[in-house]
Parts: C-alpha cells; sequence; structure tokens
C-alpha cells in the first residue's frame, strides 16, 4: 500500500488514531481484534522487537526517513500492505494532545495474555501490582522492573492496563520487554504462586512487618513482592494471604513512598548482587 498523506482529522484512515478510547481500545481484549497505540520510534521499535504486529503506522513527515528500516522490516507502506500515513505536527499533536517527540504513533495488534504459570516458570523475583490505578504509576513500575532486572510481573484484574497509551509512554516501552499477565483472581492466586515455590512479600506498614534490609539481607530464593493501590495500599486480605510483610525503613516523618518510587526501592534492593 503506497504512503497516504493526511491532512484532516476527520480522514478515514485515522480512526485507529481518533474513533476509539483509550477504554475501547481497552475493552477490546481479543487478541484477533484488540489493539493499543504506541507513541514514539523507540517504543514502536521495541514493541516491533518483542514480536507485536503493527496495524498501520501515522508519522510526521520529517521522521519518514529514520523509520524506514524498521518499515521494510515490518512490511509498510512501499515495503508491503501496512499502511503508512503521514501527518504534520500539528495533527499529531491533536490526536494525542502533546508534541510527540520524534513524531510517530502506531496502532499495534495487541498480542493475547499468557497464563501465569507461564509468565513465572523459571522466574526469581515477580512483581505483583494490585489494583493501581494511574497509568503513569505502572508505566514506572514496569520501567524499574525492566531497568532492575525482575523477571516478571503480574497485574490484577482491577489494576489499569499495562498497554495504555501513558504506560507505554511512561515505561519507555518496557512493557514489552518484561514478561507480564494478569492474575485472576485474587488474591487466591497467592495459593498458586506459593505451590510454585515462591515466598510472597506485602509490602505494607505493619507491626510485624520486616525492613526491606531484613528481606534483602537473607532473600528467598524465588520472591514475589506485592505493590498496593495509591493511598490506601494493599487489601488487609492481600496482606494476610502473603508470607511476609515488608517496609521500607522512612526518615523525616514520612510514613511511605508513592508506589512507582517504593517499586524502584525494592527491585534495587533485592537485585541479584
Amino acid at each position: 500500500m503506497p504512503i497516504v498523506p493526511l491532512t484532516d482529522l476527520g480522514s478515514a484512515e485515522l480512526a485507529d488514531y481518533t474513533s476509539l478510547t483509550d477504554v475501547a481500545l481497552r475493552s477490546r481484549s481479543e487478541p484477533e481484534r484488540g489493539m493499543y497505540i504506541a507513541e514514539s520510534s523507540t517504543v514502536i521499535g521495541r514493541a516491533v522487537a518483542a514480536g507485536h504486529r503493527p496495524r498501520s503506522f501515522l508519522l510526521e513527515p520529517k521522521w519518514l526517513p529514520d523509520l524506514e528500516p524498521l518499515l521494510a522490516q515490518v512490511g509498510a507502506g512501499e515495503h508491503g500492505d501496512i499502511p503508512v500515513y503521514l501527518a504534520e505536527q500539528d495533527l499529531l499533536q491533536e490526536i494525542t494532545g502533546f508534541h510527540l517527540h520524534r513524531g510517530a504513533l502506531a496502532a499495534m495488534h495487541r498480542p493475547a495474555l499468557a497464563p501465569v504459570a507461564q509468565i513465572v516458570a523459571g522466574a526469581r523475583r515477580v512483581a505483583i501490582l494490585e489494583d493501581i490505578v494511574d497509568h503513569t504509576n505502572v508505566g514506572a513500575a514496569f520501567r524499574s522492573a525492566a531497568g532492575l532486572g525482575v523477571d516478571a510481573v503480574l497485574v490484577t484484574p482491577r489494576c489499569a492496563d499495562p498497554f495504555y497509551r501513558r504506560s507505554v509512554r511512561v515505561s519507555m516501552g518496557t512493557v514489552f520487554q518484561v514478561p507480564w499477565t494478569r492474575v485472576d483472581p485474587w488474591p487466591d492466586g497467592i495459593d498458586a504462586l506459593r505451590d510454585a515455590g515462591f515466598v510472597t512479600a506485602a509490602l505494607a506498614l505493619d507491626d510485624d512487618s520486616i525492613t526491606l534490609d531484613e528481606l534483602a539481607d537473607d532473600p528467598p530464593e524465588r520472591l514475589a513482592m506485592v505493590l498496593g493501590a495509591e493511598g490506601h495500599g494493599l487489601k488487609a486480605r492481600t496482606i494476610a494471604a502473603c508470607d511476609r510483610t515488608v517496609r521500607i525503613p522512612m526518615a523525616g516523618g514520612v510514613d511511605s513512598l508513592n508506589v512507582a518510587a517504593a517499586a524502584a526501592v525494592a527491585f534495587w534492593a533485592t537485585r541479584s548482587r
């Protein structure tokens, strides 16, 4: 299919980018129809490297030469039947709501989620995100997981979608690097992790908690760290179901950190040495 220049926000070719809200994109979870939007050449490249298939590309014309190798790799534009649409920066900004760095978007097919057992097979450290609703926090947690060597991430049924546009963007595409899936039911899924040999550690303020230093000094062979929602943190039932409760020692009269910051600290402290 030839490369198609676009000048109108109402162009039918832009339906994937403008007609579906993020809620609609998330609800179309069937892998044969579901999709997500990847923003920036870096994120798109990481999605393709992870084996995700593009539906179409939407680029600012000046970035077309930089994307040519990737377009050729996936069979897009002049190299194949995946359409490539061109739009100037002001039109892209209308679509995204902000200035798009290295102006590029791609509508991507959403891959099917693997079962929990497959995701954690061979993993030594796993992070579990319970009901975290802020997409920035989800993306930041994934970026820390990727950068600090966490092997897999599990998200609970009510946790925000890691493939939501803001989550993907904040993670810099690392949501495509770290294996992840949804754990359902929850917190009953803790039993399956325990059966697989994981020690589950709830990060929470509790009178019976140990410090993160104590956990790091004597780490279990397989560790699953559970981080809770903004505000109230982990549910009482989740804390009760976990093997250990762990707190990050704090100073200055501060009782806790933002969940994304707490994730980074916990991942760093428990890294392999």
